[in-house]
């Protein structure tokens, strides 16, 4: 029996449509350094339209890829709308990329065009003699011969005749009305591309339906609790897994969205947050723990915001109980990947979290689960839409009693089921997308990152959490970061190596951080190795690239302290 249900279809052009009728006065905030501009939807709209009419004219039609390399800011937000909507594949390109890894990811996507910002022209310029699909390149902003003179020379040496174009006179040459076509919900509407850690990056294509529906998840209370009243700091790269699906999420319930563009030091981030009055932020770790200690020595007013969405690497505890304390923000930790678009698990503490706790199963004593800040410190909660299991070595499903560790694997309407172009068939499980993460799961759907499987420390046949030990040594009021990697050992195999960034001036040393874990971790997995580096080597997106900090030791360039 079938249903009498109207097969309407799930597509960007209907966030767009619905964005643009009911949120007309939502607005778009792009700060400029000293000043912001605003536009509101209805203004981002009509630009959108005329868009979407200047690609058109330009040759793009159905399934071509017209690529992005910008900041978060009002004409990003605008291709995020006109490419889809038009039946062409928005293509983010990651503008913190190795050249190598940008050009194989362009060329890999066949992208027709590029729309980037004249700050990122001295990036792509380089490499536009390389780029063998691109026709186009459309520049956002003001760029002087001079500047864009490399780029003009690079797409000539490459014999295509690729010119380049001006966004604002793009623009300025069209006439408002765009037939916008109808889409098929299954057809691709975005792709991004892994930050590939190891071999090449590996493209992950989004459809208008996966995207509506994780739109439409990330709206509810138990995820990111979007709704008109907030006006969100988009502090995530919109380069980076469709920036959490936040744009189109706040466009569809007509959330204002603060954009910082390149300004994302604590500095003038801080400005632009005291001046734009955001209730609401999404971003990194690293970018919150900058403006921690930029406010321990400047003033800072971050009155105006209540939540902060954090993820894209292990989130410590004394990160989210330094904004609670010290702010009155609460912090929620998220767990997704490009593969997930990304929403999977965010920790919101159960409804009656002071007496959710029933036995082991939990995976806390009584005492701890009483507390909201234990629930918040995990991983992530499962959400609506997305199933999970954890799966051991020997390919058996572990059950969810907050002890049995092994790979977390997950499927659901937005989740990826391959790769562009690549079988990688490794990566999946009879329908499971294969994370590559070691976690427990409590019978609540907490899910508990342990590390990832590349990462993992087996040391005398027993697990060692590098993240574990990371949270602990961040714990310390003089560390900044803490990276844990493993390296071999005679006797056991392999043994944590911890390398660890100070507050400046600080004068702790290894003794005295190894005596602060006493206690907090198990004696046998208390580190031998410390080194005391500069900074936490990160990828692409912001997480710990232990990869560097692995092929550093192994060529004798850290200078490792033997307790």
């Amino acid at each position: 029996m079938l249903s009498t249900m109207q097969d309407f279809p799930l597509t960007i052009g209907m966030i767009f449509r619905h964005g643009r009728a009911v949120h007309p006065d939502g607005e778009i905030i792009t700060f400029e350094g000293e000043s912001s501009r605003n536009a509101t939807f209805a203004e981002v709209a009509d630009r959108a339209e005329l868009l979407a009419s200047a690609l058109q004219r330009l040759g793009v039609g159905d399934g071509d890829r017209v690529a992005t390399l910008c900041w978060n800011h009002q004409e990003h937000v605008e291709a995020y709308f006109a490419i889809p909507a038009m039946g062409a594949v928005l293509h983010t390109l990651n503008l913190r990329l190795f050249p190598e890894q940008l050009t194989y990811i362009v060329n890999h996507a066949e992208d027709r065009i590029i729309i980037l910002d004249a700050s990122l022209l001295a990036l792509i310029a380089p490499l536009a003699d390389q780029l063998l699909t691109v026709e186009h390149y459309i520049v956002i902003g003001d760029a002087d011969g001079d500047a864009l003179a490399p780029l003009i020379a690079g797409a000539a040496t490459a014999g295509r005749g690729a010119d380049v174009l001006h966004y604002e006179d793009l623009l300025s040459a069209e006439e408002p009305g765009f037939d916008w076509p109808e889409v098929d919900e299954r057809s691709a509407a975005a792709m991004c591309y892994t930050s590939g850690t190891t071999g090449h990056p590996k493209g992950v294509v989004y459809s208008h339906r996966s995207t509506v529906l994780h739109s439409m998840a990330a709206c509810f209370k138990q995820t990111n609790a979007i709704a008109e009243e907030e006006r969100i700091l988009l502090i995530v790269p919109m380069f980076h897994a469709n920036a959490w699906g936040l744009p189109y999420a706040a466009w569809m319930v007509g959330a204002d969205l603060a954009m910082p563009a390149r300004f994302l030091q604590a500095e003038p981030l801080s400005r632009f947050i005291r001046d734009a009055r955001p209730t609401y932020s999404a971003g990194v770790p690293t970018i919150w723990s900058d403006i921690l200690r930029y406010s321990r020595t400047n003033d800072v007013d971050l009155s105006s915001i209540r939540t902060i969405i954090c993820g894209g690497s292990a989130v410590p505890r004394a990160l989210i109980e330094a904004f609670d304390k010290e702010f009155g923000i609460t912090l929620f930790q998220a767990w997704g990947m490009t593969e997930t678009s990304p929403l999977a698990a965010i920790a919101r503490p159960p409804h009656d979290f002071e007496n959710s706790f029933s036995g082991p199963g939990d995976g806390g004593s009584l005492e701890e689960t009483q507390d909201g800040m234990w629930w918040r410190a995990h991983t992530g909660r499962v959400v609506p839409g997305v199933e999970m299991r954890v799966v051991a070595d020997d390919g058996s499903v572990l059950p969810w009693d907050g002890e049995s560790v092994g790979e977390i694997q997950v499927r659901g309407a937005w989740i990826t089921g391959s790769y562009y172009l690549d079988d990688a068939s490794d990566k999946f499980d009879d329908g499971w997308l294969r994370t590559g993460d070691v976690a427990h799961v409590n019978r609540l759907g907490f899910v508990q990152i342990t590390d990832r499987s590349k990462d993992v420390i087996k040391s005398g046949g027993e697990w060692i959490s590098s993240v574990e030990l990371e949270h602990a040594i961040m714990e310390h009021p003089d560390v900044v970061e803490a990276a844990v990697i493993a390296v071999p050992d005679a006797r056991w195999d392999e043994r944590p190596l911890a390398c660890v960034v100070l507050e400046e001036g600080a004068s702790t040393d290894a003794r005295a951080l190894c005596d602060f874990l006493t206690g907090a971790v198990a004696k046998w997995q208390l580190p031998e190795r410390w080194t005391f580096i500069e900074v936490v080597p990160k990828t692409s997106v912001g997480k710990f690239d232990k990869k560097v900090l692995r092929a550093q030791y192994a060529d004798g360039a850290l200078e490792v302290i033997t307790l």
